[in-house]
């Protein structure tokens, strides 16, 4: 790449990924040891939930592949009233994104299910490229 291409749509979709992700992690990570403590027999339960932390983390670690590879660095996030908020760096641009809660519980829902192994294909974004649909 001779010229530096500005951020786009498919980079901020991965920071919104990056910020997501950990939260995911840390309620399915809650739920999990909720679930040991309060029913009678957890394992199976248990189990997929682990499965599911399992998938979200190897998405993580593909996230910051990507980061890698397109020279991305996410840097002052930070909780708001209204949601998370991060400024970024992507091939010598400054970028900032925030994600109302609402975006974001409603995001988190979704990939939830996924890792847990339910059908989200009513949930796609039609504006979503066709590649990234079937990896989120």
């Amino acid at each position: 790449m001779s010229i530096a291409e500005a951020i786009t749509n498919e980079d901020r979709h991965y920071v919104k990924r990056y910020i997501i992700l950990p939260m995911i992690i840390t309620a399915f990570e809650r739920d999990s040891r909720y679930i040991e403590e309060q029913l009678k027999t957890p394992g199976p339960y248990v189990d997929v939930i682990k499965g599911a932390i399992d998938r979200a983390h190897k998405d993580l670690m593909d996230v910051k592949k990507h980061f890698w590879i397109k020279g991305i660095k996410v840097y002052d996030e930070q909780s708001t009233e209204i949601g998370r908020k991060a400024k970024f760096m992507c091939r010598g641009y400054t970028s900032f994104i925030e994600l109302r809660w609402e975006y974001i519980r409603a995001e988190a829902s979704i990939m939830m299910r996924k890792y847990l192994g339910l059908d989200i294909s009513s949930f796609y974004d039609p504006t979503l490229p066709k590649e990234l649909k079937e990896k989120y």
